[in-house]
Order: structure tokens, then sequence, then C-alpha cells
């Protein structure tokens, strides 16, 4: 269950982590700017952020495994649509689809983790799924710098074609976790009204947007990344997966330390902690950013401190959001996942829509990304 589940979860990275290295041989070919090409981007969160939404209400209606692999079967279709893409507004779409796949298997991992598990706990599972699941950015980059080398870039959608695939096989080996009696019997039309009602909950948003902040950071990194290291910065595609590895393996270690802590201090203590570290770090990112202090390291390095903050952010969020609905764990999934994307659409496009040429833009964004979660967990989620 362990594997499965750090595979569902590893979708929503794998399937823009494998293709960051192509991204400027993918703009090239399709006779794309810079700008067009982080769209993708953005186009995949916009899917990701809305199809969960959708699936998590499903889910406590029907259970898990259905929705899930109706989801493997989208993001395989969405898939080789990208591979066979002509041009970057196709593309575009295509990502939407992938993505609105991708958001059921996310999301529902997460509410069987909520199904199986209780508060500091369940923040425990969830780090180490997170560490697990770590695997996927921190070899996609590295894999898809060589298959791109090999084969071109539509090679590397094949492939996620064929994780897909995988994936959906190994899902019948996967129990249902929420058993008929403990469904949710609402119309769906409903239960999603019902979202305005978990919004108006304080301490719900408090957690959501420390989340929510810190992933419009990390998706700035994430659209940034490619053009700051390999234009700006000169450094060859294949390289750029080990850089990326480093940051990878940074977020690894913080989710092993979490969830050793977690159970101890709780989860509320160590998300202001966490939050504090990224913010500082984003604001000295923008700095080394902005003078070109200490060159390419002087921007890896703080950028490593701020993802790594995710270890003690992403997975307490959660957990500690879950915990205070148990009986509508797929819908308050969809919520918060749905705003920590669609804050993830505003820091990819943000950096698209101001890039320079420079790592400037990227720096900014990361940096306010950054304060605006401190501030979260300072006004919206005290600690207990």
């Amino acid at each position: 269950m362990l594997a499965i589940l750090s595979a569902l979860m590893g979708f929503a990275s794998i399937s823009t982590d494998f293709y960051l290295p192509a991204m400027p041989a993918m703009g090239q070919a399709l006779g794309a700017d810079t700008g067009l090409v982080e769209l993708t981007v953005s186009g995949y969160l916009i899917g990701f952020s809305l199809g969960q939404l959708f699936w998590g209400p499903i889910s406590d209606r029907y259970g898990r495994r259905l929705p899930i692999a109706i989801g493997l079967v989208l993001f395989v279709i969405g898939s080789a649509g990208c591979a066979l893409a002509g041009n970057v507004e196709i593309m575009i779409g295509w990502r939407l689809v992938q993505a609105a796949g991708a958001a059921a298997s996310v999301v529902l991992a997460r509410a069987i983790v909520r199904d199986l598990y209780e508060g500091n706990r369940a923040a425990q599972m969830l780090s180490t799924l997170i560490t697990v699941m770590a695997i996927a950015p921190l070899v996609g980059p590295i894999l898809g710098g060589q298959v791109q080398a090999l084969a071109g870039w539509r090679a590397i959608f094949w492939v996620l074609v064929s994780i897909g695939l995988l994936t959906l096989a190994a899902l019948f080996t996967l129990p249902e976790t929420l058993p008929a009696g403990q469904r949710n019997k609402e119309a769906l039309g409903r239960t999603l009204a019902r979202y305005a009602e978990l919004i108006g909950h304080r301490r719900l948003i408090g957690y959501a947007g420390a989340g929510g902040f810190f992933y419009a950071g990390m998706f700035a990194y994430v659209a940034g990344s490619p053009f700051a290291y390999i234009t700006y910065y000169h450094v060859p595609a294949q390289l750029y997966g080990l850089l990326f590895a480093i940051i990878i393996l940074g977020i690894m270690a913080a989710n092993i330390v979490n969830s050793r802590l977690v159970v101890r201090h709780g989860c509320d203590r160590l998300l202001v902690g966490g939050a504090a570290v990224g913010a500082l770090a984003g604001l000295a990112l923008a700095a080394a950013a902005w003078t070109d202090f200490g060159g390419l390291w002087g921007l890896v390095l703080p950028m490593l401190v701020f993802c790594s903050a995710t270890g003690f952010i992403i997975a307490n969020s959660i957990a500690g959001a879950l915990t205070d609905f148990p009986g509508r764990a797929g819908a308050v999934s969809a919520l918060i996942g749905a705003i920590h994307y669609g804050s993830g659409i505003v820091g990819s496009a943000l950096v698209g829509a101001f890039a320079d040429g420079t790592p400037w833009p990227m720096g900014l964004v990361i940096a306010l990304a950054g304060l605006g979660s401190l501030l979260c967990t300072r006004l919206l989620a005290p600690i207990r």
C-alpha cells in the first residue's frame, strides 16, 4: 500500500518534473517563446487544481478506487496527446486533460491516508509518503534529460503513458478504504456547493493559505529554473537534473525529520517553524537573483533551503486541515489541493508573464510567496 500510495501522490510531480530539461528544446521545436512554454506548467496546474475539486466529492460518495482508475485513464490519454501535439497551444490543452486525470490520484491518495490515520499520525504518514514519492522528482529531470538526448522530447510523454498504464494495473491490488456505510449520500451538486461552507472556516483557510503561498513559490521555481539554469547560467540540459536532485534530497531529508518530530511537537508548531525558514530563504534568494551574488550557487543554495521547508509545511498543513473534518476527507483534501495548486498557477504564470531573461522574476515571486506563507501561519493557524 505504501508503494502504491507513493506512486499515486508522485503523479503531481513527475508529470512536470520529467520534461523540465526538455522545455527549451520543446519551445524551439514548437516555435514558442519562453513565456508560452512556461504556460504548459500553468495549464497543467489549472487542470490539476480544478480536477481535485471534482474528484474529492466523487470519492466521498463512490469510494476511492473507481475515481482513481478513471483519472489514470484520463492521464494516459492526456499524455499521449502531449506526445503528438503540433504546437504549444494544443500542448497546453492536452496538459489540462493530463492534469485532470492526475488530480484523482493525488487527492484520493491523501484521502486514503485520512481513512486510515488521524491527527499527528496522519501527518507522520504523509511525511513518509512524500519522502518516498520524492524519488519521482529526484530521478525525473535526470531521466528526462537522458530520454530527450536519446529519443527527443516527445518520447518523454510516451514514457508517462507507460507509467500511467503500469499504475492502473497496480491499482487493482489496493483495497477500498472507504466502506459503503461511511460514504456521503448527499447529491453531488449539494456536496460541491458545500465548498463555500468549508471556506468559511478560519483554521482551514489558515492551513490552506500557508501551503498555497508556499506552492506558489515552489512552482515559480519549477517554471523558472530551467531557463535560469540552462539559458542564463548555461548549465547543460543533462546536468539540470542533478541540480534539481539536490533540491529533492533536501525535501526528502526535511520530511524524514518532520515524520520523527511531529508526533512529539505537533503539526502546527512545525508548520510555523518551516514557514519562517522558507520566508528567510526566499528573501535571500531574491537578493541573490537581483544582484547576481554568488552566481549559479548563489541561486541554488537559498533555493535548497526554501524548498526543503516543504517537509515542514505541506504534510502538516494537509493533516491539520483534515483533522478538523474527518467525515469529509475527500472534499477537504480536494479543497486544500485546489488552493495549493491554484496558487502554483499564479506563481508559475507570474514568472512567465514577467520573464526578462534573468532569474529576478523567479526570485521575487518566491520571496513574496515565502512571506505570505508565514503570515498565514501567524494569522490564521495559530499554535494550539
